[in-house]
């Protein structure tokens, strides 16, 4: 087993990890940019060390700086997270040249699933289903023209090496292809370096559900369930939950087999991602694979009793998976969301700034993995993710419940959060039902902003609660110094509600 880690990210991710490797008795080193100095990853950390401004390009992307850093502390294992570096096959192949073990999948591995098109083209070899269209990138109009005629409009203009909805189209009719080519091939190649695009068949309302997998060293493979991510903002995911509630144990084992089968097709090692949309008839068709951890892994910790950052790096140390698939149980059900900094009364601004207050939920259920901190200054140059709140019951109804209550006890003061935008969400009749897809959200909000109601009236509660317990914890201290000071003081201090129900107060 390894004896030091270090964690290249930040936020609760970072946090995250660092945990898992202080549960495994190892030790736990992070980096740093600038504005991240006084971050609670740092804070958390055994060692830490400084690697530039703040500028990813100059920090957390740089490869030298990272690897620098492992050779001065000693670590004899890199985890990579999710985003920066995480899926970049040449800082894997960089850590095995400089004898640091990469805790994910290989280079080639990565390199192999890292292109849409090369990942469509493995797929197809393997027999696997996948949305029609082209399997590489169309190298004319002309050529695009024929595809979207022979698969009919609507279509999806997507970008090879695209992620995030970068370099991504929806075409609706043939007179929008020529602009929306232009414009997909101009996007990929800032957000990339790649301007190649192709088309596939867009699904009208399609659910987005991903199968995670796990892939030892031994050639042993295993999916472990399901994760509905269909609610997502400009293909951004904003809730997922497990398992998916159209998902029936049939169609989990047909889709997990699949997902297996696309991991061995390209020689998958560690914690990855098989990503399908499903369309009105339960049709599943391949997406894509994330060659790395998942912002949502915890909702699939909690219905299988896994810790998935324990087994990437059990698996980095070339261990056996210590279960095979016949023992992976699911169990109740569990919804995360992702709490960000910015305003969803603002067009979704970011929200930087000194966290003045925070008040946070737990109880049954509530699972919260953090980023900040109160008098924490969340800085701008990074993604928004503060934290991920969870709730977890033994089944949808109950998890629902959990959480709406967990998000009323949740106070951020300083900055904007979207806690409120989780508040709707959760009020949603469509949502409790489970009529779900990739455009719920847009409706969601589109339907409520229509409605004559106080949107804000839970955040005022909120904020008033937040306020009352602030106020609370200082008036239990002036009780306390009050008490201190002599009988009369201490009769004041006395609560009101014990006096109420004594027997010589009743009528």
């Amino acid at each position: 087993m390894f004896k030091k880690i270090l964690i290249a990210n930040r936020g609760e991710i970072a946090v995250r990890v660092l945990r898992a490797c202080h549960e495994m008795g190892i030790a736990a080193v992070v980096v740093y940019s600038d504005v991240d100095r006084a971050a609670l990853h740092v804070r958390k950390a055994d060692e830490a060390y400084p690697i530039g401004a703040a500028a990813a390009s100059e920090s957390y992307l740089n490869i030298a700086k990272i690897l620098e850093a492992a050779r001065r502390s000693g670590a004899d294992a890199i985890h990579p997270g999710y985003g920066f570096l995480s899926e970049n096959a040449k800082f894997a192949r960089a850590c095995a040249d400089a004898g640091v073990k990469f805790i994910g999948p290989t280079a080639a591995a990565m390199e192999a699933m890292g292109s849409k098109t090369r990942a469509r083209q493995a797929m197809e070899k393997a027999g696997v289903p996948f949305v029609p269209g082209t399997s590489r990138g169309v190298e004319s109009f002309e050529e695009a023209e024929q595809v979207a005629a022979r698969v009919g409009y609507p279509v999806m203009l997507k970008a090879a090496a695209g992620g995030g909805g970068k370099g991504m189209r929806l075409v609706h009719a043939p007179g929008q292809l020529r602009s929306s080519l232009d414009a997909a091939r101009s996007e990929a190649e800032r957000s990339f370096g790649d301007s190649e695009v192709y088309i596939e068949k867009a699904i009208v309302n399609p659910r987005h559900i991903e199968m995670q997998v796990l892939a030892d060293e031994h050639g042993n493979t295993v999916y472990l369930g399901e994760r509905e991510c269909s609610l997502q903002r400009r293909h951004q995911k904003v809730l997922e939950e497990a398992p998916s509630p159209i998902v029936d144990p049939e169609m989990r084992r047909r889709m997990g087999e699949v997902a297996v089968r696309v991991a061995q097709a390209a020689g998958y090692t560690n914690a990855g991602t098989v990503e399908f949309l499903v369309d009105q008839q339960k049709n599943f068709y391949f997406l894509e694979m994330n060659t790395r951890l998942q912002v949502e892994h915890p909702v699939t910790e909690l219905i299988t009793g896994l810790d998935l950052v324990h087994l990437q790096i059990r698996i980095a140390a070339g261990e056996k998976l210590p279960f095979t698939q016949d023992d992976v149980c699911i169990r109740g059900h569990a919804i995360e969301c992702r709490i960000y900094a910015e305003d969803p009364d603002n067009n979704y601004f970011p929200s930087p700034g000194k966290i003045t207050l925070l008040l946070a939920p737990s109880g049954p259920g509530i699972r919260r993995d953090s980023g900040m901190y109160e008098g924490w200054n969340v800085p701008i140059d990074y993604d928004p993710l503060l934290a991920k709140l969870i709730g977890y019951g033994t089944d949808r109804d109950q998890a629902i419940s959990r959480l709406t209550r967990a998000l009323s006890e949740y106070f951020v003061g300083g900055i904007k959060t979207n806690i409120s935008l989780f508040r709707r969400i959760l009020r949603d009749q469509d949502f409790r039902a489970a009529k779900l897809d990739t455009g719920f959200l847009d409706r969601m909000l589109k339907r409520t902003e229509d409605q004559p109601v106080d949107s804000r009236a839970a955040e005022v509660a909120a904020i008033a609660a937040g306020m009352f317990a602030a106020l609370g914890s200082t008036a239990a201290a002036a009780g306390e110094r009050a008490a201190d000071s002599g009988p009369r003081a201490a009769d004041y201090a006395v609560s009101k509600w014990k006096n109420a129900g004594r027997s010589e107060n009743l009528s």
